[in-house]
């Protein structure tokens, strides 16, 4: 589990079974050689809303170069558990990277993750830096 104390260890693998959004699911182990990051999001959030230039930006500058940003969207209300309210978040905001439906929580946990947004980096070696 990740909590400030765990930088350094090695990256949880997503749970099997989730919907992905812009793409197929991409195994954690998958990805060793390239810096990850990873963005806990939910599209009604203000604050996720004024990070998502950023993170665009970076997908368009660095994915050549080996980073992968993934965006893991975990609703806080109800309405946005909804994959076509997702799916037209995407589309609003002109997303390119892809997004995991994380509506039961399970990367949330399992990454120990407590507010939105949220960013976590993994190293080429597969580690959390």
């Amino acid at each position: 589990m990740f909590s400030p104390s765990n930088i350094g260890v090695r990256a949880p693998e997503f749970p099997k079974g989730l919907p992905w959004l812009n793409g197929k699911p991409i195994p954690i182990s998958a990805l060793r050689g390239k810096v990850v990051l990873i963005d806990f999001w939910t599209y009604s959030c203000v604050n996720c809303q004024r990070t998502l230039p950023h993170l665009k930006e970076w997908h368009k500058r660095y994915a050549a170069k080996g980073l992968v940003v993934i965006g893991v969207h975990t609703p806080e209300f109800g309405f946005e558990k909804d994959a076509a309210n997702v799916k037209a978040a995407i589309k609003e905001h002109k997303l390119m990277y892809p997004v995991v439906l994380d509506s039961s929580y399970a990367i949330w946990n399992l990454y120990a993750n407590h507010w939105w947004p949220r960013k976590i980096l993994i190293d080429h070696k597969g580690m959390i830096v």
